[in-house]
Formats: structure tokens, sequence, C-alpha cells
């Protein structure tokens, strides 16, 4: 056995145990269900993919790359706070699972891009919302895995925002190959990341994009970020209205960055090509990250993102430099805790961290609208 793959052995005992207490059901979980609970909550996602259609309606999209841009929308059941754990996602026994308890799904539709677009006009007006929030998952995420997630985040943080969720092809399998299957199925997927920044800055419905990214997920939004500020630079007319003297007025205004499995000195390399034409960073990161520690080791020994002490040289003055606000939950950690996914498992925890820094643009639906 070669020194990657031992490493990728123990990097796929770590992830296992942190999906230990996921639990998630072998078969996918998106078959409707018709009964209906008292006092359960419903959120209905958008969602743009790249993934391949599936011919089996409980699973809607495959792991495999699809050959176009897909849309869809998913609307689910979550149980009553006193029946469930915040920042949790209650997979069901098996499926369809008991909206009491369970996370279950309402509806689904399959929708095409016109219809995408009208029903996020329709949803702004009906709810008076014009704020976007865009998640993009990361690696060993199935497409349930995903909108059940991004339900959650929604539910828990309270977020007034209209939910849309991105996901690119992930095999949602613990493998080398299936490792590298995400990441370049992430490449893949990048500029349909930007088209869809690009169609909601300019849809005139929508008032505020905003990101939320988790591990591999941000290797795809700052690539996707990346390449719209070159071009923002570039189409750039010094005689039309800007936020400041350098940057010109863009809908995508925050990007929160969770966990991020991306190399510190591709990420540096990222932020400098940017230049000002980019959204205002937040990096969430935790310095006990075991599933980064690994990740660093199958990419040469490079140190990701998401595990940094930001008090350390050269990274305090990097962030302050970039202007990239930082929240350290390493402080959050618990016995058994998943460091991975610590800001959504804490989720209340961290709301209230990003309300106390940023308390205007919170009010607002800013920050994590």
């Amino acid at each position: 056995m070669g020194p990657i793959q031992a490493t990728f052995v123990a990097f796929s005992a770590v992830l296992a145990l942190l999906c230990a207490g996921c639990d998630r059901p072998v078969q996918s979980v998106l078959v409707p269900v018709a009964i209906a609970a008292e006092g359960t909550s419903r959120v209905p996602i958008l969602v743009v993919t790249t993934r391949r259609r599936s011919s089996d309606p409980a699973e809607m999209f495959t792991g495999e790359r699809g050959d176009q841009v897909s849309y869809a929308t998913v609307t689910v059941s979550i149980p009553p706070d006193n029946a469930r754990e915040i920042g949790k996602v209650q997979w069901p026994v098996s499926p369809p699972g008991d909206p009491n308890r369970d996370f279950v799904t309402v509806s689904t539709s399959y929708l095409d891009k016109q219809s995408f677009h009208s029903t996020l006009s329709a949803a702004a007006k009906q709810s008076g919302r014009k704020n976007v929030l865009v998640f993009v998952h990361g690696f060993n995420t199935r497409f349930d895995d995903a909108v059940y997630r991004f339900a959650q985040i929604m539910h828990d943080s309270k977020s007034p925002a209209i939910p849309v969720l991105f996901t690119w092809p992930s095999r949602g399998e613990i493998k080398l190959r299936a490792y590298t299957y995400d990441r370049e199925s992430a490449n893949y997927s990048r500029d349909a990341l930007e088209e869809l920044l690009d169609t909601l800055s300019s849809d005139p419905s929508v008032a505020d994009v905003n990101i939320v990214a988790h591990s591999m997920g941000n290797w795809v939004t700052l690539e996707a970020l990346r390449g719209r500020s070159i071009r923002l630079t570039r189409a750039a007319d010094p005689h039309k209205r800007t936020s400041d003297k350098n940057k010109p007025m863009d809908k995508v205004k925050y990007a929160l960055l969770v966990a991020p499995d991306v190399d510190v000195d591709v990420f540096r390399q990222q932020i400098h090509r940017m230049g000002p034409n980019r959204p205002t960073f937040a990096l969430f990161l935790s310095q006990d990250d075991k599933a980064l520690a690994l990740s660093g080791e199958i990419w040469g020994g490079i140190q990701r993102m998401g595990e940094i002490d930001p008090n350390q040289e050269p990274y305090r003055s990097e962030l302050a430099r970039d202007q990239i606000q930082v929240y350290d939950l390493t402080k959050l950690r618990s016995l058994g805790s998943d460091a991975h996914g610590r800001a959504f498992d804490d989720i209340t925890t961290v709301v209230d961290l990003i309300k106390q820094r940023n308390p205007e643009e919170f009010r607002r639906g800013a920050a994590v609208n």
C-alpha cells in the first residue's frame, strides 16, 4: 500500500466516524409523504444541479455528472423542535418516515430553467423576501443529503432568505476514487455555479445573494467567484456608479466559507486574483478538524484553510489585509464533537456569534440570509 492510499485509509476511517451519527438510510428518502403532522415546519428549496437525473423518483439525481444543468424544487418537513435535536438531521429509519419525528419529503418537482426563475420570482413576491441564500455542499454528499442538510440549516438558523441549493455530482461514498472523482466534479461544476450567481444577480426580484459553502464545496465556490470577479473587473465601466471608487455594484454580498477543504497557498492566489470585485468573506474554521488534517496529507502535506490557527503569522496579517472575517469554532468542541460539521451542528451558537459581530448586517438579513 502506497503512502497516499495509506493516508486515505486513515482519512476514510475518520470520515466514517464523523458520519456515524448521521444514520442516513441506504435508500433515498425523496418519496413524498402524504400524511401531515401538527407542529412541523416546511422548508421549500429550489435546486440547481450538474448531477445526472435519476430514473428513480426516490433519488431524483444521482452522483454522476449530467450533460446539462438541471432544476428542481423539493419541500422538506421538519419535526417539531421538542421532538428533535437542533443542528441535526433526523433521518427516518426507513423511507418515507414519520413526520412527527423524522425529516420527510412533502413534495418534489422537476423544473426547466424558465420555471425555476418564475418560481423564484413567485416566492419573492409571496413572502416579501428579496434575499437569496445559495448553499454549496462538500465531499461525500448524496442529493438527499444536500437537500436535508440545507433544510436543517435554513430552519435552525431562522434565515429569512429564499433557499437555493447548488448541488454538484458527489457520489456520497468514502473511497479514494470517490474523493478524487468528487474533486473533479467540483471543477466540472464551477461554470454552472458562476452562471447561477450571474442569473440571480440579474433577477429584478432579488436584492442580495449570499453563499454558504462547506468543505470541498468551497473549492467550486471560490473558483466560480474567481472567474466572476475577473469578468466584473474587465467589464467595469469607470463612469458607472460604484459602491466605492474601485468596486462595481454587485448583488453577491457575502460568502460564508465553512471548513474549507482548500490549499492555503491556492486560497491566497484565488483571493489575490479576485481583487476588489468579490463578496465579503467569513471564514469558519476548527483547528481540531481531523478530516481536513488528513486531506492536507493527501494533497502533499499542505494545510487546508479550514484548520489554520488564525492568530499565527502569516495568516493573521493576511486575513486582516484581505478583510476576511474569522470565526474560530475550535472553542466549541465537546466530547464526540464533529469539527468538520461543527458550524451546522452548533448552528444556534454560530448564528449568535455572527449577530454579535455584524448586528446591522444581520438585522437586514445580509450576513446569513
